[in-house]
């Protein structure tokens, strides 16, 4: 994995229709036309390992590939007006937003879309400790569905953070900079991982990525050349910033890592992850599973349960375990979660021996893991929707070798794994019994169903 920053490369505006024509609005907006561009793409979790709790205290090896769609900024400085920092944007129903650069103000209860770019901007800001910083004028716009599980929203956090550090002229590597957006991302109030961000810095196009944390690292996984990844959106929106649901999964995790690492006699009050209490065990994943069935029983554990397992008081439990909008939550899955995190780990690199052995039928067995891993996000992780279940069911039905939902669940969209020369069969079958006649999906050519392949990494583009 390269050490250096993301790429910056010339490029004819007046050869690319897109640009051209976000050039001109932004003219028509600001007067004057854009310094630079930044894109940062989508990213689809082919198969993934959920414990999250924070970048540092992660579990490892998630399998993802970048997007075609992506977020991009086209930006000019304001050195007339140095403090004010406006943000305006291409897509329809969302409105344009200014602030000043040195009183950023990211409000958890109100997950407003610009919030993501002050969040990358924030990032940059504080990890350099700058103030009176340069303003800027920005236009965003992208073709990443909003809310569909796809990482609209960290591709943006993504740009604004690339964005500011190229306005202030500093370099970082493409790990620094992953690492600062992840926790950057934060500031919203979702306690995510840093996947999303790590494959919009790492991805290399032809190529999906092992995402590896502790360290921070990508190895590249060749996908077999006969088959097409689909995303298909179920059009159940979720922000994940708006609810709880993804915070209470990250708990239910740290929780059962430590329950378990209490019984096993480890340090449990310094662990956070359950790849930890693995790794200090030194056991294999199919050994761990059996731990934590031996350990964990499957009925919910109430708050006061925990507190005596832990030997802790509940007040403890609440300021020094828990996060804010999780402390009020009266039942925790803790064998679930556990079972769900360990299976799924070890699917992981189930996934990736297949696709370096290459055997004949490598299709037929990476979708038999993707479909035991939706069955294993709707059963022990509870992370689907009836919708989801719905579309991943259809997509098997109309051809798909495997099907599941991707990104943090509860909406969003399915990836599906489908023979190349079953995807035009596959794609109007889908269409069909999903889309058409349901009110689902205004165009679903281009957000609703749609077939793409590992893309690029995040790019600054300067006009040639």
């Amino acid at each position: 994995m390269a050490a250096e920053g993301p790429a910056t490369r010339p490029v004819q505006v007046a050869e690319h229709p897109r640009l051209l024509k976000l050039k001109e609005m932004f003219k028509s907006k600001f007067g004057s036309i854009p310094k630079f561009y930044v894109r940062a793409p989508g990213r689809v979790n082919i198969i993934e390992f959920f414990d999250l709790p924070k970048i540092h205290e992660n579990n490892t090896k998630n399998s993802h590939m970048s997007m075609d769609e992506s977020s991009m900024l086209y930006i000019k400085e304001v050195f007339d007006v140095p403090l004010l920092l406006e943000v305006a944007i291409v897509l329809g129903r969302l409105r344009d937003f200014s602030t000043s650069a040195n009183t950023i103000q990211i409000d958890q209860s109100k997950p407003r879309w610009h919030n993501y770019f002050l969040c990358g901007f924030k990032g940059i800001q504080e990890h350099f400790g700058l103030r009176d910083l340069t303003g800027m004028n920005c236009l965003v716009d992208g073709n990443i569905p909003p809310s569909s599980g796809l990482s609209s929203s960290s591709a943006l956090v993504c740009c604004a953070g690339l964005v500011t550090l190229t306005v202030l002229g500093m370099q970082l590597s493409k790990v620094e900079l992953a690492e600062i957006c992840a926790k950057s991302e934060r500031y919203i109030g979702t306690e995510g991982g840093g996947m999303d961000q790590s494959i919009s810095f790492l991805a290399e196009e032809g190529t999906a990525k092992l995402i590896e944390f502790s360290p921070l690292r990508a190895t590249d996984v060749k996908l077999p050349s006969g088959a097409a990844f689909v995303i298909a959106n179920s059009c159940v929106e979720m922000n994940k910033a708006a609810t709880s649901h993804f915070n209470i999964r990250v708990m239910e995790c740290r929780l059962a890592a430590k329950l378990l690492a209490r019984h096993k006699g480890l340090q449990w009050d310094q662990v956070l992850r359950l790849e930890e209490v693995q790794a200090q065990l030194g056991i294999s994943l199919d050994e761990m599973l059996l731990v934590a069935e031996d350990i964990l029983h499957p009925e919910p554990y109430s708050p006061e349960e925990v507190c005596r397992c832990l030997g802790i008081s509940q007040e403890e439990l609440r300021t020094r375990i828990l996060s804010p909008n999780t402390q009020d939550v009266s039942a925790f899955k803790l064998y679930q979660r556990a079972k769900h995190v360990y299976s799924e780990a070890a699917r992981v690199l189930q996934f990736k021996k297949i696709c370096e052995d290459g055997p004949e039928d490598a299709v037929a067995l990476l979708g038999e893991l993707m479909n035991q891993s939706h069955r294993s996000c709707r059963d022990l992780y509870e992370c689907s929707c009836p919708e989801l279940d719905q579309l991943v069911d259809t997509c098997r039905r109309a051809g798909a070798q495997g099907s599941r939902l991707t990104g943090a669940g509860w909406g969003g969209c399915t990836v599906s794994l489908v023979p190349v020369d079953a995807l035009p069969g596959f794609l109007a079958r889908v269409h069909e019994a999903y889309y058409q006649g349901s009110g689902r999906g205004m165009a679903p050519g281009q957000h609703s169903l749609f077939a793409t392949k590992p893309g690029g990494g995040a790019l600054v583009f300067l006009e040639a």
